[in-house]
């Protein structure tokens, strides 16, 4: 007791958590992780839980997967890292294969980064370069959607659309066009779905008429808005918006970060629409979540903008210490083998429909407002009063509280205000899912009354 002691008040003492108010962090006692297994995390006085955000979102496979294990200390034994700046190596070219395989035709080269923020850094930097290229300088901002997030580096904020995280930034961002977020519970125009004809495609085409001489790219998160409160879009949506990206020669950039590698119930989400970005973005679950690594995939037509002569200067200026990580892709490489080996998007059908049943059973409780799902990601959005649908106030830490109810009963979830998040990993055993999702259920019914 006296180690676990010692431990929290280090804590407490030197680390800064993130999204975190560390007044508060301090006077609570933290669960602080030592082991996982499966879908489960077990903290340092014994207690497991259910790993309900798969680690915010990273965990794909379980905890401790052996084959991911083997492939990160077979290459250990090789070597941890070298650079890709002047060098190349076996696991990044491999995983740049594997990858491309996967992808919608034409999106060819791929760029290793660090995380989803930088891959996104990378997507703009990219997209922005593109058009000096191909002589068009005047290309300086971009289109983004209200309650879009993706990431937190300066250039990743200026793209973002929730304004609790992002406004406090607002005088080092640089320009950029909002445009309506296909939000139905909570429509910014004031229609209903779905008899308003998606008028936020609409007020898309509005923007992009009008400045697309000046817009350099788009950039959307498909199918889903994670951070932004489980924002799933329309059928139809995405593809509309693709198609606008066309008609005004905008180029596309998807933020599959949060959406790819299983979690919509395909291998990417942009598939459920057949629509090919001009630009992909990746992280989060592509290593399996074990290790940091980000992925920018652009078509050969960017690609080509930037070959030239060394003295031309068209190269592109961006790399990272540890781009191409040999053990991140080495992690990579296994988790897309145990992809095919267990069959994981079949096996996962089964699961997303009984998520959907018992989602609309929850709907019936007075304070859920509404329930959100796309493949395996969900989300809960609680109201103090269903018939009006006002909210509940940030005072009032509903989200939080149902959070607190779950963790006494074993289950790890991070709420989104007022949104409950449902996205454990997709190898959860069905025993285990209905356990989670009627822990949910009740702590939603305890925390609300």
């Amino acid at each position: 007791m006296q180690e676990i002691n010692r431990l929290i008040e280090l804590d407490r003492l030197y680390i800064w958590h993130p999204f975190t108010q560390m007044k508060e962090w301090s006077e609570t006692e933290p669960v602080i992780i030592v082991e996982g297994r499966d879908c489960f995390i077990k903290d340092i006085k014994g207690r497991w839980y259910l790993d309900g955000v798969s680690s915010l979102w990273v965990n794909i496979h379980g905890h401790a997967r052996k084959e991911i294990n083997d492939a990160i200390k077979a290459q250990l034994d090789l070597i941890a890292h070298s650079t890709l700046l002047g060098m190349a190596n076996v696991p990044s070219i491999l995983l740049a294969e594997r990858l491309v395989s996967l992808m919608p035709e034409g999106l060819t080269k791929v760029f290793y980064s660090d995380d989803g923020s930088t891959a996104v850094e990378v997507a703009l930097k990219m997209a922005f370069q593109y058009w000096v290229h191909k002589g068009e300088k005047q290309r300086v901002t971009f289109v983004c959607l209200n309650n879009g997030y993706h990431g937190d580096t300066l250039g990743a904020v200026s793209v973002g659309g929730i304004d609790i995280f992002h406004s406090t930034f607002k005088p080092l961002l640089f320009k950029t066009r909002r445009a309506p977020s296909p939000y139905c519970y909570r429509c910014e125009l004031g229609k209903d779905y779905p008899g308003c004809g998606m008028e936020c495609l609409g007020a898309l085409e509005e923007i992009l008429s009008k400045h697309h001489h000046e817009i350099a790219a788009l950039i959307i998160e498909p199918l889903v808005q994670a951070a932004g409160g489980i924002i799933t879009q329309p059928p139809g949506y995405l593809k509309g918006l693709r198609e606008l990206c066309t008609k005004y020669n905008i180029l596309m950039i998807a933020d599959e970060v949060a959406t790819g590698f299983g979690r919509t119930g395909r291998m990417f989400a942009v598939e459920h629409e057949g629509v090919r970005p001009d630009i992909i973005c990746l992280s989060k679950g592509i290593t399996g979540g074990y290790l940091p690594l980000g992925v920018t995939i652009a078509t050969e037509e960017i690609f080509n903008a930037f070959l030239g002569r060394f003295e031309d200067l068209k190269t592109f200026f961006h790399g990272h210490s540890y781009t191409g990580n040999q053990l991140a892709c080495a992690a990579a490489l296994a988790s897309l083998d145990i992809f095919e080996k267990d069959r994981v998007l079949e096996g996962l059908q089964p699961k997303i429909k009984f998520l959907k049943d018992r989602l609309e059973r929850m709907k019936e409780l007075y304070h859920v407002g509404d329930v959100r799902h796309c493949g395996f990601i969900a989300g809960i959005e609680l109201v103090r009063d269903k018939k009006t649908k006002e909210s509940f106030g940030y005072i009032d830490r509903i989200g939080w509280r149902v959070a607190h109810e779950a963790r006494q009963r074993g289950v790890f979830i991070r709420p989104l205000g007022n949104i409950i998040v449902i996205m454990p990993p997709l190898s959860i055993s069905m025993e285990n899912l209905e356990r989670f999702l009627y822990v949910i259920e009740e702590s939603i019914k305890s925390a609300t009354g």
